[in-house]
């Protein structure tokens, strides 16, 4: 008899889709390949720095532990926003005079990175910008028949739970799309897989809907004037910047680099 959890991890398609740490537990269990979007703001973060040729780090919390962890890595710690410097803010990193190794703290992406690397052989940091280019990496990187997980970070509640954010629905549908556009995502006859699951059509059918008004979309979901109310409009114009990021961020040796 088939249980709830196996119906959850989308075991017959090959390109599947979730949100959180819960659902990326669920689709990524044997993935080749988790992609985690947190598009406001931790992997905008990464594309930026990658970019620039920095390595970045991930780190669940801004805490001593991170101080520690920071010095251990030989590398700068970038704060919460607010707090000067280099911080969680694809701004602050593109203004930086010198980048090079960064550890970036994230209760949201960077979080749900540090945990996947315990169990999923490779992960990469997607956003808007880097979108087709991790896409087409992946078509010309991996076998046909690998196991993509795309899992959205989404925000959290005020009491902690995890809130499902539009803006990462459609950076995840970014990639799907250009996996489609590269020609993976359909049916490998050697082991009876087919594509897309419906979750990963669903998103890639957001980003389709946004994409003519995409500025426009990031900023006014709630996560986007939460940030421009702030006083961070910079960081939305930043992660709405479709395509402009080339280089794929993938983590290996505890930190999101160049392949």
């Amino acid at each position: 008899m088939t249980t709830a959890g196996t119906v959850h991890r989308q075991l017959p398609f090959a390109v599947r889709f979730e949100w959180g740490l819960d659902g990326a537990r669920a689709i990524a269990s044997g993935a080749d390949l988790a992609v985690v979007v947190d598009v406001l703001s931790f992997t905008t973060c990464v594309s930026v720095a990658v970019d620039r040729g920095a390595m970045v780090f991930p780190y669940p919390w801004m805490d001593a532990g991170a101080e520690e962890f920071a010095a251990h890595q030989g590398a700068q710690l970038a704060g919460p926003r607010g707090g000067g410097g280099l911080n969680l803010s694809p701004s602050s990193l593109r203004r930086a005079r010198t980048l090079s190794r960064v550890v970036l703290p994230s209760p949201n992406g960077s979080a749900l990175a540090y945990e996947l690397a315990r169990d999923v052989p490779l992960i990469a940091a997607v956003s808007l910008r880097n979108a087709a280019a991790t896409a087409d990496w992946v078509a010309a990187e991996l076998s046909p028949d690998a196991v993509v997980a795309v899992i959205a970070a989404g925000e959290r509640w005020p009491g902690g739970s995890l809130r499902p954010a539009v803006e990462d629905q459609i950076g995840a549908g970014a990639f799907i799309a250009g996996l489609a556009a590269a020609g993976r995502g359909g049916f490998t006859p050697e082991d009876g897989r087919e594509g897309f699951s419906p979750e990963a059509e669903a998103a890639m059918a957001v980003f389709n809907a946004a994409e003519p008004r995409l500025r426009e979309a990031l900023q006014g979901c709630s996560s986007g004037r939460e940030l421009i109310g702030a006083g961070y409009a910079d960081d939305v114009e930043i992660a709405a910047e479709l395509d402009a990021g080339l280089a794929v961020a993938l983590l290996r040796d505890g930190a999101f680099r160049r392949p």
